[in-house]
C-alpha cells in the first residue's frame, strides 16, 4: 500500500511539473508572437520579400515591436506582408513610417524593420498601409564584388605585361628605364632646351636696348601705360558714378524721412486742436 501510495505521489508531481512546464512554454511562445495584449496591424507591398517568412520578427529602432501574420501574393509583381503590432508603439508609429526587409545578422533569419517618418505628425490607424522599400540582396551584393575582383584581374594582367614590356622592351620609355645613355642623352636635351630658353630671353632685352627696335618697343610701353590709364579713370568714374547715387538715395531718404515727421507734427497738430475745441 505504502508503495502504490509513493508510486502515486511521483506520478503526481511529473504531471504538475509538465503542466507548469507546458503553461510556461505557451506563455512564451504567446508573447513571442504577441497573442496575448492588445494589438494592431499593418499592411505594407514589396516586390519581392526575399525570404521573408510568416512569423519573423518586426523591428523599430532595434526592438521586436511584433510579428509578421500574414504574407500574401496579390499579382505577379506585388506581394502583401500583414504585420502584428503592439499596441504600445502604435503612438511611435507615423503614417510616412517605411518598411524593409533585412537579415538579422550576415547570415540569420530574416527580419522586416519599420523605420520612423521625418515629415507626418500623424499616427497610423489599425489596418493602416505604410510604405515600401527595396533592401540590397545578396545576389545584388556578391554581383558587384564579382565585378570588382573581374576588373581588379584584368588590372593586374595589364600592369604584368606593362613591367614584362619595361623588363624587356626595346621602346623608348624602356630605354630611358634601362639605357644609361639614353637618360643622359634626355638630360642634356633638358638642360639645352633650357639655356636656349634663357638666351632667348637675354636676346629680347638685348633687342629692347637697339635704336633701331627701341622705338616700337617704347610704342609698346606707351600703349600699355595708357591702357592701364584708361582702366584706372574708367574705374574711378565707376566710384564717382557710385557714391553720387549712394548721395542721392541718402538725400532722399532724409526728404522722405522729413515729409514723415512734419506730416506726423500736422496730424498731432490736429488732433491737439480738436481735443481742445472738444
Amino acid at each position: 500500500m505504502e508503495k502504490q501510495s509513493g508510486y502515486t505521489w511521483k506520478l503526481g508531481m511529473f504531471v504538475t511539473i509538465g503542466l507548469l512546464l507546458f503553461i510556461m512554454a505557451v506563455y512564451f511562445i504567446g508573447k513571442q508572437k504577441n497573442l496575448f495584449g492588445s494589438t494592431f496591424h499593418i499592411t505594407s507591398q514589396f516586390k519581392t520579400v526575399s525570404g521573408l517568412e510568416v512569423g519573423n520578427n518586426v523591428r523599430f529602432s532595434g526592438i521586436n515591436v511584433g510579428t509578421v501574420e500574414q504574407i500574401q501574393l496579390k499579382n505577379d509583381s506585388t506581394v502583401i506582408v500583414v504585420l502584428v503590432m503592439k499596441e504600445d508603439v502604435r503612438k511611435f508609429i507615423k503614417t510616412d513610417a517605411t518598411a524593409s526587409i533585412g537579415s538579422d545578422g550576415l547570415m540569420g533569419d530574416k527580419v522586416l524593420t519599420i523605420s520612423p517618418g521625418t515629415k507626418s505628425q500623424q499616427i497610423i490607424g489599425d489596418n493602416g498601409v505604410i510604405a515600401s522599400v527595396d533592401g540590397i540582396e545578396m545576389h545584388d551584393i556578391m554581383k558587384s564584388v564579382k565585378k570588382s575582383v573581374d576588373n581588379i584581374g584584368v588590372i593586374s594582367d595589364e600592369i604584368a605585361i606593362f613591367s614584362h614590356s619595361m623588363n624587356n622592351g626595346n621602346g623608348a620609355l624602356a630605354r630611358l628605364v634601362k639605357d644609361d645613355k639614353m637618360a643622359n642623352s634626355v638630360s642634356n636635351t633638358l638642360s639645352n632646351l633650357e639655356s636656349g630658353t634663357k638666351g632667348f630671353s637675354d636676346n629680347m632685352e638685348a633687342a629692347k636696348s637697339n635704336f633701331l627696335l627701341r622705338g616700337y618697343y617704347k610704342k609698346k610701353e606707351k600703349e600699355k601705360a595708357k591702357k592701364q590709364e584708361e582702366i584706372k579713370e574708367k574705374k574711378e568714374e565707376q566710384q564717382e558714378k557710385a557714391a553720387k547715387e549712394k548721395e542721392k538715395k541718402e538725400k532722399e531718404q532724409q526728404e522722405k524721412a522729413q515729409k514723415e515727421k512734419e506730416e506726423k507734427q500736422k496730424q498731432e497738430e490736429a488732433k491737439k486742436a480738436e481735443t481742445e475745441k472738444k
